[in-house]
């Protein structure tokens, strides 16, 4: 039945430009003319490739807002937050530093135990044993042992183990610090987040809203929804608990110099030459991400643009078969971004890989210059760790804000873009308070030599010195041939646009000297197209007038010719009428419309083909109730039948922007001219068809769809069965199924591992990322190995020895960092062609499945094109965010823990098994987060779909909202659904913020267990400090991946919360499946259609049956007209002939 889009030669499709200045407006023939014939299948193609068919934008690099610029929405209570989480933030950045003095002292106590007992037994060590043996700390007991010494003085030292108690207890005073510290760093800065964030989404909200029409003439509402979604997110992330961070780590690296400079400065100067080198690689990283994230967001918000345009067009989409070409649309872009992802991930990989490999050359300077010192000038083997500690926690400390810091770009680039569009000043601003306002507006209206132009489009002329007046009181109207000016005029009155040169004036005065709210409030419009919005009829015939009484919308309801069928619905007032009146019939939503624009009882009144979609009855009821409506205010027509128009006191002929006859019917009909001709026309059109009278093409929706809107989240689940009936006991089990569907939740197993699965072709390239992740990892460990043999080093007598080990383990140092070069390299790379290909694989895997579901589907309230376009763009985004890089950041923490353990308990196990009983607290606060996080995460995303409902919503109809001049009820609206997840945040910040800190300070209490019980073992002789040293730095690092990996656990929160509801699609199994190639394929098809018997409810309004025993014979060749009342189920025999819907009983066979 559908015509054949896939045959379709390919064209090019031309990616979208951004978001345009109003400056910068580029020119583009666009008609609003529409042929009285054209040919289908091109048709649709045209329309959308149109609108895609923009000069790409030049590839450069991204611009950014600054730094303070981010926080232009802060108040003073958001400014207290961020000063008390700053000074907390940098408190505890300073810990860890400072941490390192007493590190420092703690290595001096063991060393000066260990020489102490050089000291004490050196005489009998001369005495019993032979001379050319080595003597060093590791193999001083031994050697004493085997010279047969008959024992070792172990008080050499005195009150050794109460100096380690003592220090001990400096570190778990700083423990409990950093739990205050870390609580008011991270919930302080996430609540300053919040409340910004709520503030920004508002603004932006608000300012779209506020835009002239011809904003939305050049920038694509698609694109505005998506910036209002994922620009604001990348803005939220890089302005909340990770910009703290950021500064922790910042302090951190301040302290760590301080520290080291007071300490030590020679050392400090040398380790930092090749700081430079660091910072430069750092500044690279930052510029590179923000480049092409924004490349990669602006591809994103093409696809958005697609995706928003087809779901709103889902019935002309799949009329046309265009499901497979707008997929192709959709992923075009979609490469785009992977591409710029993959990209981001090469270039990340290789900067941090120099970062690594610089630092281990840091290692192996310091270390070769610290021994150096020690040997020539007298420094202590604590004073050299305190500096060294001190300078490498500070590069560090940099390499760890990395991330951070790339968020801050990433928001950065975001904020340029919102910035932008929220800073485009609008010339025609509804919010401007000024403007003039009347008393008591007449309505008499003149036009004197208006020439205008469109914007977009500026180089065609639609008005032409138009010249003409409309008298108070009386109806005035224009007519003329498509794209004449009519339509010009009524948006002109409505100041939609500035006239390029003439005046438009309403009782003398020009309409851009009146206040502008004021002056729509006073005009009643009815568009040829008439849009409703999400809610009850009730509140769209509010619309009109917020504050109308019951009575007021019964008596324009009535005046419209509605009540009657409004009192038939279950609801009656109170009916949903689905997203733009999808739920009502072309005729119902006109004139509920028409309701709406009466019901303000506005003293101008502009119908734009008002009757346009209703039938034969109800436009003769309605036009008289227009006609006694017009009375006593002023009223312009536009009209293509012109039989509404025979009463105006004034019809208006227009031709390529100016008058060309004005008068009266009869008068004109008289001078047998223009006017005349246009009648005769459309008389001869009217015998010719039999009286049947044809529309223009925007007339389509003649036919009604029945209205009534239940709201019970139905799906339908019967079988498709052509030619054969539906067996009523199988209708009964669908109708039980369908009320389930809304609350149906996922209950399969890991849905996160689900979607990792569909990267099973990148198999070969994940396993190469994984072993890179796995040398990565265990790289910490080793170093944390050779770094305590380092530590050994120092103490060792012999100066030629000392030299010769040192040279050795800085060579080592240097092969690690060349190794981390490429490990680090193809762990990004690797990662990114697998997260980013996921990605991409599973945004088009989403779209293609919504355009598989049935049109039912897309009929649900949940299911409406603005809710579906916000998951399109989060849930894949969420996903993302915990895959990829992420992954390889996960497995190298893992393989980092799994290597330092195992060292751990070579060297040391009953200090290992101290270590590890601090473990499990970091595991469970990490499990706690995540576990926390993702509640909190399932219900934001459903109150932020919510949110996106309005949005979407509205800017899609953005000229209706502001002929009602609904901007404030809208953004209020929006408002309102954003209160439900930004109280959730603040409950999110105090949790995270508790567990954060607790998870930060267990490094603290576990230090000052060791080295109390490792004190104790050395006491007794069972261990060396070279032991301990090992133990802690293998536990160390792996602890401190741990926490790394802890910090995921929002993303990794999100993403299993999304991953449910994409699982819970992928899952849905359509009752008509709109890519099926199935079924049979007739070789010669003549036409001829039997409706047998016929049943049919739609699946959202059971209680309505709409068809009843329907029997049809269409003949071959023959034309077959259906006509009657609005709702009588005309446009249902067509849906179901275009197997929109299945028939509830009957068969209709082909």
């Amino acid at each position: 039945m559908r015509k054949n889009f896939n045959d379709l030669n390919h064209q090019q499709v031309y990616p979208d430009d951004g978001i345009i200045e109003l400056n910068n407006i580029p020119t583009h023939t666009i008609t609003d003319e529409t042929p009285e014939e054209f040919s289908c299948c091109s048709s649709l193609k045209e329309v959308f490739r149109k609108k895609d068919h923009e000069h790409d934008e030049q590839k450069g690099p991204a611009e950014l807002v600054s730094f303070l610029e981010l926080f232009r929405f802060t108040t003073r209570t958001e400014v207290f937050y961020m000063i008390i989480g700053t000074i907390a933030a940098l408190a505890h950045g300073a810990a860890f530093p400072l941490m390192l003095l007493v590190f420092g002292n703690l290595t001096d106590i063991f060393t000066d135990r260990t020489f102490d007992l050089c000291k004490v037994n050196l005489t009998q060590y001369e005495q019993f044993c032979p001379p050319g043996v080595e003597l060093t700390p590791d193999n001083f007991l031994n050697e004493i042992i085997k010279c047969n010494v008959t024992g070792v003085n172990g008080t050499g030292s005195p009150d050794f183990l109460g100096k380690i108690r003592e220090q001990s207890i400096w570190l778990t005073i700083m423990g409990c610090a950093t739990i205050v510290l870390g609580y008011f760093q991270v919930s302080f800065w996430s609540i300053a987040c919040e409340r910004q964030t709520r503030r920004l989404r508002e603004t932006f909200f608000r300012s779209i809203l506020s835009k002239e029409i011809a904003y939305f003439d050049i920038n694509k509402t698609g694109q505005l929804s998506t910036r209002l979604t994922e620009d604001v997110n990348k803005v939220h992330d890089g302005t909340g608990d990770k910009l703290g961070s950021a500064l922790q780590f910042f302090a951190a690296f301040l302290t760590g110099l301080i520290l080291g400079f007071t300490r030590g400065w020679k050392l400090t100067l040398v380790i930092l030459s090749v700081s430079p080198l660091l910072f430069a690689s750092a500044v690279v990283l930052t510029r590179i991400t923000a480049t092409m994230t924004s490349q990669e967001l602006k591809s994103y918000a093409k696809a958005g643009a697609v995706a928003e345009e087809v779901l709103s067009s889902i019935r002309t989409v799949f009329s046309y078969n265009g499901a497979a070409y707008e997929l192709k649309r959709y992923e075009e872009h979609l490469r785009s971004a992977k591409l710029s992802g993959i990209r981001k991930g090469g270039l990340n990989g290789i900067l941090m890989g120099i970062v690594w490999l610089l630092i281990f050359c840091v290692y192996a300077l310091g270390f070769w210059y610290g021994a150096k010192l020690v040997r020539d000038e007298g420094f202590t083997i604590g004073g050299i760790l305190i500096v060294f500690f001190s300078i490498i926690t500070a590069v560090f400390s940099l390499g760890q804000a990395a991330p951070h810091l790339q968020s801050v770009a990433q928001a950065r680039g975001a904020a340029y873009t919102l910035w932008n569009i929220i800073d485009t000043p609008s010339r025609i601003n509804i919010n401007d308070p000024n403007g003039f306002k009347k008393e008591d507006l007449n309505g008499d209206i003149k036009f004197t030599n208006v020439h205008f132009a469109y914007p977009s489009r500026i180089d065609v002329p639609v008005l032409n010195g138009l010249s003409f007046t409309a008298q108070r009181g009386q109806t005035t109207a224009l007519v003329g041939s498509s794209g004449c000016g009519k339509s010009t005029c009524i948006q002109l009155l409505q100041r939609f646009y500035d006239t390029i040169d003439g005046s438009v004036e309403i009782d003398d005065i020009q309409v851009n000297q009146y206040n502008l709210s004021w002056l729509r409030e006073h005009i009643g419009v009815v568009s040829q197209e008439p849009i409703l919005f999400h809610t009850t009829i009730k509140e769209n015939i509010l619309f009109g007038k917020i504050n109308a009484t019951q009575d007021e919308i019964i008596t324009a309801a009535k005046m419209a010719n509605a009540h009657d069928f409004i009192m038939e619905l279950p609801d009656k007032y109170d009916t949903l009428v689905g997203e733009r009146g999808a739920q009502l019939s072309g005729g119902q939503k006109q004139r509920i419309a028409i309701a709406r624009a009466l019901v303000r009882n506005p003293r101008i009144l502009l119908l734009d083909e008002a009757t346009s979609a209703l039938d034969r009855e109800s436009e003769s009821i309605v036009q008289e109730a227009l006609d006694r409506a017009s009375k006593g205010r002023t009223t312009i027509v536009i009209a293509h039948r012109l039989s509404t128009i025979v009463n105006a006191s004034k019809i208006i002929v227009l031709d390529k922007g100016s008058v060309i006859e004005e008068g009266n019917h009869k008068t004109l009909m008289n001078a047998r001219s223009v006017y005349y001709g246009l009648v005769e026309a459309q008389n001869l059109h009217l015998k010719e068809d039999g009286g049947k009278k044809r529309e223009d093409d925007e007339d389509d929706e003649d036919d009604d769809i029945p209205a009534t809107h239940i709201y019970d989240r139905t799906r339908s689940f019967s079988d498709h069965r052509h030619g054969s009936e539906i067996l009523p006991e199988k209708d009964e089990m669908t109708k039980k199924d369908n009320q389930a569907d809304a609350t149906v939740e996922y209950t399969g197993r890991s849905p996160f591992l689900q979607m990792l699965a569909m990267n099973r072709p990148e198999l070969t390239v994940i396993i190469f990322a994984c072993l890179s992740c796995i040398c990565n990892g265990g790289i910490q460990p080793a170093f944390g190995v050779i770094l305590s043999k380092v530590i050994a080093v120092f103490q060792i007598c012999d100066a030629s020895v000392q030299e010769r080990r040192i040279l050795m383990y800085i060579l080592i140092f240097i092969g690690l960092g060349i190794l981390m070069l490429f490990t680090m390299f193809l762990q990004s790379f690797l990662f990114a062609i697998s997260g980013e290909t996921l990605t991409q694989r599973l945004r088009a895997k989403i779209f293609r499945t919504l355009l598989q579901q049935e049109v039912a589907y897309f009929d649900q309230p949940e299911n409406n094109t603005g809710a579906l376009c916000t998951r399109l763009a989060t849930e894949a985004s969420d996903v993302q965010g915990a895959t990829g890089v992420r992954i390889g950041t996960m497995l190298q923490n893992i393989s980092n823990l799994g290597v330092g353990i195992i060292l751990a308990f070579i060297y040391g196990w009953s200090l290992t098994l101290i270590m590890l009983a601090f473990v499990p607290f970091m595991i469970i606060a990490g499990f706690l987060q995540m576990y926390l996080m993702t509640g909190f995460a399932n219900k934001d995303k459903k109150a932020l779909e919510d949110a996106g409902k309005i949005a979407v919503e509205a800017i899609s109809n953005i000229r209706t909202v502001a002929q009602l001049t609904k901007e404030p009820y809208f953004g209020d609206e929006y408002c309102k659904l954003l209160d439900f997840p930004y109280r959730n945040s603040l409950k999110r910040a105090q949790v995270f913020g508790i567990l954060f800190s607790i998870s930060d300070s267990i490094m603290f209490f576990a230090q000052a267990a060791l080295f109390t019980f490792g004190a104790w073992r050395v006491e007794q002789g069972a261990m060396t400090f070279e032991n301990i040293m090992l133990v802690l730095n293998c536990i160390l690092f792996g602890a401190m991946a741990v926490g790394q990996t802890a910090s995921m656990s929002p993303d990794y929160s999100k993403a299993i919360a999304s991953s449910k509801k994409i699982l819970i699609l992928f899952e849905r199994v359509p009752t008509i499946d709109n890519s099926s190639t199935a079924g049979v394929t007739l070789k010669n098809f003549d036409g001829e259609i039997d409706l047998k018997d016929l049943e049919f409810y739609y699946p959202n309004r059971r209680e309505v049956q709409v068809l009843k025993n329907f029997n049809l014979t269409i003949q071959p060749h023959k034309q077959i007209a259906l006509v009657g009342s609005s709702g009588c189920g005309k446009s249902t025999i067509i849906q179901l002939l275009e197997h929109f819907y299945d028939p509830t009983g009957g068969q209709i066979v082909s």
